[in-house]
């Protein structure tokens, strides 16, 4: 079971993104058992015209973290928008080790 660490930057904290991002980010524990932690950072940035919600998630797993982030015009695209790129990283991943394990 990955532990999830949200942290929101000069902004209020919101139970439903806390509950949002959880489940989300459950679910990719269901199919990547090796997660170990998540730590998600909210913020506002109000330079980007119709965007700046941005969603920055970092994954501590075997081997080097994992990072992504995105910039949307609302928390809950900006969190699906994150975790699809994670899960493309983690499967990338997977298919490393699985690989690693064959040739060994």
């Amino acid at each position: 079971m990955m532990t999830i660490h949200i942290q929101y930057v000069k902004m209020k904290t919101s139970e439903s993104m806390s509950l949002y991002v959880t489940k989300k980010l459950k679910k990719l524990d269901e199919h990547f058992d090796w997660l170990i932690r998540a730590n998600v950072s909210f913020k506002l940035e109000n330079n980007i015209p119709k965007k700046g919600k941005v969603c920055e998630i970092e994954l501590s797993l075997p081997g080097p973290k994992i990072f992504a982030t995105s910039n949307e015009k609302n928390f809950e695209m900006a969190v699906k928008e994150t975790i699809s790129d994670l899960d493309k990283q983690l499967k990338k991943r997977k298919s490393k080790f699985t690989k690693q394990r064959i040739s060994s």
